[in-house]
């Protein structure tokens, strides 16, 4: 999963980013409210970890933001140095999803971050079966099949196949595909992600006809569309 992290202490988001990518997660660190939020306008992220004091903006104003403008599910876990209940109340009710009180320990940090990933996303931690209508992903053996036929994808199609299903509506950057299917290996050539889009575009048989519609996003990357009527 893809998380920014926010806070202006970078040691502490050097501790938080270390934590989560040994987890398997990609971490993007910020130390400034007005960084983030100019970066959360272009790019899309799974989940938010914010500091409640940072410079120019709090992170009460960043989650304020985050919530009028992002999709409700995105959750957002709140680290804060402060400990009285009327602190950690009013950051649950700014719509804070959780909240850690610093010192952040480890083992909490990922079980906090895991369960509310798991809340967001129950879809990759349901069963090995995952319907779209006539699409069926089985995640364990990597098959695919559209209407009972299975479809021959290769591993990096079928992951990329399933991000675009599971983000249905939602433009994804060129950046966030790269690192959800290429992981660190985010050096690959541009052609690499066009050539995978148009395997993936044909085999699933995405069009218009089928009732979905898997097209470039201007100077940005992707969205799959489901076409109603």
């Amino acid at each position: 999963m893809r998380i920014a992290v926010l806070d202006d202490d970078q040691s502490q988001t050097d501790l938080v980013c270390q934590v989560l990518t040994s987890s398997g997660h990609i971490c993007h660190a910020f130390q400034s409210g007005k960084e983030i939020l100019n970066q959360l306008r272009r790019e899309n992220y799974d989940m938010l970890i914010l500091d409640w004091q940072v410079p120019d903006l709090s992170g009460a104003e960043v989650l304020h933001w985050v919530r009028f403008k992002l999709p409700p599910t995105v959750p957002v876990l709140f680290m804060t140095s402060r400990s009285g209940e009327d602190d950690i109340v009013a950051g649950l009710a700014a719509g804070a999803d959780d909240y850690m009180i610093k010192p952040i320990r480890r083992g909490e940090l990922v079980a906090r971050v895991q369960a509310l990933l798991r809340r967001a996303y129950p879809i990759q931690n349901a069963s090995e079966q995952i319907s779209f209508g006539d699409y069926v992903f089985e995640t364990r053996s990597s098959r695919l099949t559209l209407s009972g036929a299975q479809i021959e994808v290769t591993q990096k199609e079928f992951d990329l196949a399933l991000l675009f299903f599971r983000n249905l509506g939602r433009p994804l950057s060129r950046a966030y595909i790269l690192e959800a299917v290429w992981s660190r290996d985010v050096d690959i050539p541009s052609r690499t992600m066009d050539t995978h889009v148009s395997r993936v575009r044909s085999k699933l048989q995405l069009r218009p006809e089928n009732g979905f519609r898997l097209a470039p996003v201007y100077s940005y990357g992707y969205r799959l569309e489901q076409l109603t009527g």
